[in-house]
């Protein structure tokens, strides 16, 4: 076995992974590829033809590097992983976007990159800006804005807005996507691709927009500066500053671009002005500076000078596409248009016919109930008819009673006639018992006053008898001697006629007491008859008033009837006649 089968077989090709800003591809290269190769072949794998924008970006050690073209892949510092990442990025950028970029998906990948470097804060935007570039975003991505399927949150799961803009102000996400909305909504009727050409004519003006920094210093005392290169030319910054340069060198206004090793040197077209010199530490950072510088001049030489018949040919193409995309999104602006009518139509045919099968269940449910009602309404008519025969009927009775009534009461006006008249009766009869009365008692008083004038007499005879007595009996001791037979006589005739005239007092005096008393025994009979007789006639009378109102009650309550009404019976007031027989009454009772 020779020495030469000893050595280890070499490999024909090696794996390499290119990273878009949306999309990752995987390629297999042959080793004796140069870089040209790869990024030709990454270019046709992508679609793009504006290649002189973009170059692959690979990492080495603590800076990042661009592929060389006119070098091997795997002579450069490039990673010895495997596969070997790339990055495909925009390495120049140019001076006006909307006349240089020409194709699409040139327009979209410069989009994507100024947006993750704008999110990423490596270029500096006002948080005015960021809202209105943030729309423009959401109008890329969503289309047009619809409030129907655009609901509040739905933005909640994108990346819109630098950390430093969210922490300046003191507002909830759902504020600042309000705030997006807001201005996204305004954006109505614009293209994605027109869209994204607005955010980059946004981030053009943006002071760091397209804009390379490198940490220089200016002499040997190490004052530390930074180096800007953009499509503008050259500029000098303070470190604390990438914003405001201190010092600008147009692209217009070099003569000459040279270093050697760590020192550069710019020598202005005006041989009057000084020679600037700064210097780098890295000589790999003064080759990628240099890199920079150069194709960055290129372009902006290339810009002055006639296009080329392929830059001509894409610009043509790309205003045909335009023109052609623009008519077919008239078109279909068009197409959307007619489909959201006739889906309007649709809808207001379908609310429509809702409404008519609304309004059908309804009217049938309205004949349903009026059938009911119908059925309802003759059963009260039948009812209604039964009362009215009913009420007829009682009506009928109604008016029997109120006749018979009418005759009752006209019984009741006899009736209380002969009440009156026995009342006016009564009334005499009692004048006449208090006449009566009034004279028996005078003559009770002048028999009392007799019988008084009597017993005087009685008691006054009786004195002078003892007195008589008194004077004769001595007489009759002393003598001791019977009287003379005229003597007795004449005495005793007399001691009999006072006697005769004492009982004759006594007799008159006791019937002239019985007939008193008799009287007395009758007119307390009479009275008490006359009493019974007056309760009797008064409580005559409060049955008639009774009767009355209760009579009055049923004629009322008839008629109510009659009418058709239920109301509570009425008692009326009593007439002055009843008041008059009350008074009549009250008198009777005194009497």
């Amino acid at each position: 076995m020779s020495i030469l089968g000893l050595k280890k077989k070499q490999p024909k090709t090696f794996k390499v992974k290119v990273i878009t800003m949306d999309a990752e591809m995987e390629f297999s290269c042959e080793v004796k590829w140069k870089g040209k190769d790869l990024f030709d072949l990454v270019c046709r794998t992508v679609g793009l033809r504006e290649t002189w924008f973009f170059g692959l970006r690979y990492t080495v050690k603590d800076t990042y590097a661009w592929l060389k073209p006119e070098k091997r892949v795997l002579d450069q510092e490039v990673p010895k992983d495997s596969p070997i990442t790339f990055h495909f990025l925009a390495k120049f950028f140019p001076e006006k976007v909307e006349e240089e970029l020409v194709q699409e998906i040139t327009q979209h990948l410069f989009f994507l990159q100024v947006k993750k470097q704008i999110l990423d804060e490596e270029i500096f935007c006002s948080p005015e800006a960021s809202v209105l570039l943030a729309s423009y975003a959401v109008q890329a991505k969503y289309g047009d804005y619809d409030p129907n399927f655009h609901k509040p949150g739905f933005l909640a799961q994108d990346e819109l807005l630098p950390k430093r803009v969210l922490m300046q102000y003191q507002m909830t996400a759902d504020m600042w996507e309000e705030k997006i909305t807001a201005w996204y909504a305004e954006h109505r009727g614009i293209a994605r691709d027109e869209a994204e050409m607005e955010y980059l004519k946004i981030a053009q003006d943006l002071e760091m927009y397209g804009v390379s920094y490198f940490a220089i210093t200016q002499n040997k005392r190490d004052t530390d500066l930074l180096l800007g290169v953009d499509a503008q030319g050259l500029h000098i910054y303070s470190p604390n500053s990438k914003l405001n340069p201190n010092k600008s060198f147009p692209w217009s206004g070099i003569r000459n671009i040279s270093y050697s090793e760590k020192e550069f040197t710019i020598k202005p077209l005006d041989k009057k002005k000084d020679v600037f010199k700064f210097y780098s530490s890295q000589l790999r950072v003064n080759k990628l500076i240099l890199q920079l510088c150069i194709g960055n001049h290129d372009l902006f030489m290339r810009r002055r000078k006639v296009d080329s018949i392929e830059v001509q040919q894409m610009k043509a193409q790309a205003k045909e596409e335009k023109a052609r995309k623009k008519m077919e999104r008239q078109i279909l602006a068009r197409e959307k248009q007619m489909r959201e009518e006739a889906e309007r139509a649709k809808e207001e045919m379908e609310r429509r016919l809702f409404q008519l099968q609304d309004e059908a269940r309804l009217a049938n449910e309205a004949l349903l109930r009026s059938e009911e009602t119908a059925d309802l309404l003759a059963e009260k008519a039948q009812i209604a008819e039964e009362e009215a025969k009913l009420l007829a009927h009682k009506a009928a009775e109604a008016e029997q009673e109120r006749q018979r009534l009418e005759v009752t009461a006209m019984k009741t006006k006899e009736e209380k006639r002969l009440m009156e008249q026995k009342m006016r009766e009564a009334e005499q009869l009692a004048v006449k018992l208090v006449e009566q009365s009034e004279r028996r008692l005078k003559e009770a008083d002048h028999l009392k006053q007799d019988l008084t004038e009597a017993k005087d007499a009685e008691r006054r005879a009786k004195q002078k008898l003892l007195e008589i007595t008194k004077t004769t009996y001595p007489l009759i001791a002393a003598y001791s001697t019977p009287p003379a037979p005229p003597e007795p006589a004449d005495f005793t005739y007399e001691a009999a006629s006072m006697n005769s005239r004492l009982d004759f007092k006594d007799s008159d005096m006791k019937r002239l007491s019985m007939e008193i008393e008799r009287e007395r025994l009758e007119y307390m009979e009479k009275s008490k008859h006359l009493q019974d007789q007056l309760k009797e006639l008064k409580s005559e009378i409060e049955s008639l008033k009774l009767e009355e109102q209760q009579q009055q009650a049923n004629l009322y309550s008839l008629h109510t009837e009659a009418r058709g009404y239920v109301q509570e019976p009425v008692y009326l007031p009593h007439s002055n006649r009843n008041s008059a027989y009350m008074s009549q009454m009250a008198f009777f009772e005194e009497v």
